[in-house]
């Protein structure tokens, strides 16, 4: 598991993935790639919009193993390929999560920090973000070792 500040409400992930940057990059970049690993483990997502750029809009739908449905809707604060990508989630739970990217040989560490506005809300959630955020990262790396 990752570290947490709950006292910040702040969730960080680090782990070292198959492939270089600009590969990780592109699992972000690619609406088809990110909509197959966006997420934990059983969801699957709609895309509405995607516009990957700094000021563009994400809207899609998350859609759970038991059916349910959980719209969301994002802007991306800033993209620099292939090192950096923050996003801010406009949907309740409002929280800004910055992934970097930081090329190890032939491999790339990806570091998740995921801050939410309300800190007493990520302790309430604490339970779902930290399984989720590491499945979430469970699926990139399988997309990546596929490629």
């Amino acid at each position: 598991m990752g570290k947490v500040d709950i006292d910040r409400g702040v969730f960080t992930t680090s782990r070292i993935l198959p492939g270089r940057p600009s590969a990780v990059f592109a699992a972000f970049e690619e609406p088809e790639v990110l909509a197959r690993w966006w997420g934990p483990a059983g969801f699957a997502n709609t895309f509405e919009i995607f516009e990957f750029r700094e000021g563009g809009s994400w809207k899609f739908v998350m859609h759970g193993p038991d059916g349910s449905n959980f719209p969301n809707e994002s802007t991306f604060l800033e993209v620099q390929a292939p090192a950096k990508v923050v996003i801010q989630h406009l949907s309740a739970p409002h929280f800004v999560l910055t992934v970097t990217l930081a090329e190890r040989g032939s491999e790339t560490e990806i570091t998740w920090n995921q801050a939410f506005e309300d800190k007493d809300i990520a302790a309430r959630i604490r339970h779902i973000v930290e399984p989720a955020n590491e499945q979430n990262l469970d699926r990139l790396s399988a997309v990546l070792s596929e490629a």
